[in-house]
């Protein structure tokens, strides 16, 4: 593979950190961090460009929270100006990545995204008679800080880059503790060994992708299975032949080995496409889709804290509206036609009477 280098002067340039500045402040606007950072846009920036340039650059500290649904997750959220600086190296290697990653990765992409990857799951389900399910346990608390590095540098040689990559990398916060053996380990490599990249990061879903490259080569080049499906950790292998998916699943568990990973023993499951495919949020079919019954629930949940919100003159209706459209969008990807009419139709949002 050739290795890619005079990439730093075009990343920590003006116009890429503007660039980055630009994206990451979509959907942002009116956070206190980025209405800062934006006032004074231009200081900010070539700060970061003098501080990139000159080897000063230090990445700040994570605030962390935990998010319930589905289930329950630390969610760590950079500074806001480590997220600009985040964007604004993806922006310069995502594409350099790109070329090589096969057309079924659907996490984080240009053109890609949840729905096309249910699509996909469909057309193989019409095509196949067995699935196998399966996910990665406590994937990103496992990824292996020297295998990721690994991963970047059999691409990138520029070492400015490569520092960036590591300094990033290297200042992940705790996750989720993991503690497993793997054969060659002995009593101290799993403690020795860093792991745990946070959830919320650019760099973090590019770097999944990138760790998750190989699998997906393995999977489509190597065993040569052409029904295959992956969003992050999530992936489906699809064939006529259980036998031949039970093959697929232990190959990939020893696969999995050689990058520190585990499958989840509970999920990775074939079964008939025509019991359904849980996926993404949809029950998917060959013939059609659903939404599962759980997205139905906290999407009445958050309906109701919404009407609570609204009636104390805590959220706008506009904040409202965005959000009933945003599932509306989601959940018009399934056969949901009389759901929506029966939900959106009792819908009522009314202001608390003064006293």
């Amino acid at each position: 593979m050739k290795r890619v280098g005079n990439l730093w002067n075009e990343l920590i340039s003006f116009e890429n950190l503007l660039r980055a500045a630009q994206q990451s402040a979509k959907g942002k606007r009116f956070e206190s961090a980025v209405v800062n950072f934006h006032f004074g846009l231009e200081r900010e920036l070539w700060t970061l460009h003098r501080e990139l340039g000159d080897g000063t650059y230090s990445p700040g500290p994570y605030k962390e929270f935990y998010v319930h649904e589905p289930k329950k997750r630390l969610i760590s959220a950079a500074p806001y100006r480590d997220r600009v600086v985040h964007h604004a190296l993806t922006q310069i290697l995502t594409p350099l990545f790109e070329r090589t990653f096969v057309t079924d990765s659907y996490a984080c992409r240009v053109g890609k995204g949840t729905h096309a990857a249910v699509r996909r799951a469909q057309h193989y389900a019409g095509r196949f008679r067995y699935a196998l399910k399966a996910d990665i346990k406590k994937f990103f608390p496992s990824i292996d800080h020297e295998l990721l590095g690994n991963c970047i540098s059999r691409k990138i040689k520029d070492p400015y880059v490569l520092s960036l990559v590591h300094r990033i990398i290297g200042h992940s916060n705790p996750q989720e503790p993991v503690a497993w053996y793997f054969p060659g380990d002995d009593l101290f490599t799993p403690i020795e060994r860093r792991h745990g990249i946070p959830i919320g990061n650019q760099t973090s879903q590019f770097f999944a992708n990138v760790f998750l490259d190989s699998l997906d080569h393995f999977v489509k080049d190597r065993m040569r299975m052409p029904g295959y499906v992956r969003y992050v950790d999530d992936f489906l292998v699809f064939s006529n032949d259980k036998r031949e998916l039970d093959n697929v699943r232990g190959q990939v568990c020893d696969f999995l080995a050689t990058r520190r990973l585990h499958l989840h023993p509970d999920k990775s499951v074939i079964f008939p496409v025509k019991e359904g495919i849980r996926f993404l949020g949809y029950r998917v079919f060959p013939t059609h889709r659903l939404l599962v019954k759980d997205n139905v629930r906290r999407f009445r949940r958050r309906v109701r804290k919404m009407q609570l919100k609204y009636s104390e003159g805590k959220m706008s209706f506009e904040e409202i509206r965005q959000r009933l459209t945003s599932w509306s969008g989601h959940a018009m990807q399934a056969d949901t036609y009389q759901l929506r009419r029966r939900i959106f139709g009792k819908l009522r949002f009314q202001r608390a009477k003064a006293e």
